[in-house]
């Protein structure tokens, strides 16, 4: 794996330096906004509970270890996160059909419902945000948002314990 130094000979060092700067003023005002949406649904939902319905949603029934793996924590995390959202009526635990003594969590009707609402507040806030963007824009940008946090997860995941980076 390429060291700090070797990154950073290649690029501009003052535009890494606008680059982190900009990311953590990004991280700031998504914090302040939480980019919950607009409307009656601004804020309604947090990050952790968007993102576990969104996979479930996406991907469809799964065990508390795949949603982890699938997400990148821990499955003590999902089962802390994932708790509420099933006493909500939001996610149902099921038995696994192939293996009884096993859980799956899947997406209830009314967790369907509740994800289509905070989708549709956040699309509007996105909406807004860009409304001055062209679609190639937005586009543009929605790709390489893309690419940084897969780069980001990549990078995450070879910085773990388990894989130290030298």
């Amino acid at each position: 794996m390429p060291t700090s130094s070797d990154m950073t000979t290649h690029t501009d060092p003052a535009l890494l330096d606008a680059l982190q700067h900009q990311v953590a003023v990004f991280a700031r005002r998504a914090e302040q906004s939480r980019l919950g949406g607009v409307g009656q649904a601004r804020n309604s939902m947090d990050r952790a509970a968007y993102l576990l319905l969104n996979r479930l949603d996406q991907e469809g029934p799964m065990g508390v270890k795949a949603l982890a793996a699938g997400m990148g924590i821990d499955s003590s995390t999902v089962t802390r996160q994932v708790a509420p959202l099933v006493d909500a009526g939001l996610v149902s635990r099921a038995t696994h059909p192939e293996d009884g003594r096993a859980v799956v969590l899947q997406l209830s009707e009314r967790g369907h419902a509740r994800l289509d609402e905070v989708r549709a507040s956040r699309r509007a806030l996105m909406a807004l945000v860009t409304q001055e963007w062209s679609d190639g824009e937005r586009d543009a940008f929605c790709t390489l948002l893309t690419r940084f946090n897969a780069s980001l997860a990549t990078l995450t995941t070879s910085l773990t314990p388990a894989n130290p980076a030298s």
